[in-house]
């Protein structure tokens, strides 16, 4: 899938009031979030957590976040509004863009560290494998082989706002990313 640049994505971040920029973080932390435990929470149970708003996407477009639950509940707050600023991300594309993504997005290999200080880094892969650019006007799907760069590395600085919400305000992407890569 092709994915718009992340300059698009910051301002889309910015558009959904989720925070953020296009500016590199570097990877901190060795806390490694176990792909094979706990599914994420419901999307109503996250999006209405702390009052969030529910972010309302495409039935056809579905996630996957294969980060379980750490058992520390600042790791899993950052977790948790991270779902949500990337669910929020890819609404603000969709209503800004005459481009709509569909498919299965995955989400996995979460590495978080929380800062004493109200900081956080999170470091997480993403598959774009299975997840193909729609057009809306037709309908038709670009559907795209799967190849080294459907594979992307982000890194993300985070801090709790007064609210209590983790808000990105950095954000980092390598396409291609072997560390991401089966």
């Amino acid at each position: 899938m092709k994915r718009c640049s992340l300059g698009v994505v910051a301002l889309a971040v910015t558009l959904t009031a989720c925070g953020g920029n296009d500016t590199e973080v570097p990877a901190q932390g060795n806390d490694k979030a176990s792909a094979a435990a706990q599914p994420s929470p419901s999307p109503s149970a996250t999006a209405r957590r702390g009052g969030r708003p529910v972010v309302e996407l495409p039935s056809d477009v579905t996630y996957t976040f294969d980060w379980a639950n750490t058992g520390d509940p600042a790791k899993d707050a950052v977790l948790a509004d991270t779902e949500q600023r990337i669910k929020a991300v890819d609404m603000a594309i969709a209503e800004q863009n005459p481009l709509h993504t569909t498919g299965v997005t995955r989400f996995y290999d979460a590495d978080v560290t929380v800062d004493k200080d109200g900081t956080a880094a999170l470091v997480y892969c993403e598959d774009q494998g299975k997840a193909y650019n729609k057009f809306l006007e037709t309908g038709q799907v670009d559907v795209t082989p799967v190849s080294k760069d459907s594979y992307v590395v982000y890194a993300a600085a985070l801090r709790k706002n007064e609210n209590g919400v983790w808000v990105t305000e950095r954000l980092s992407s390598q396409r291609g990313s072997a560390r991401c890569r089966p």
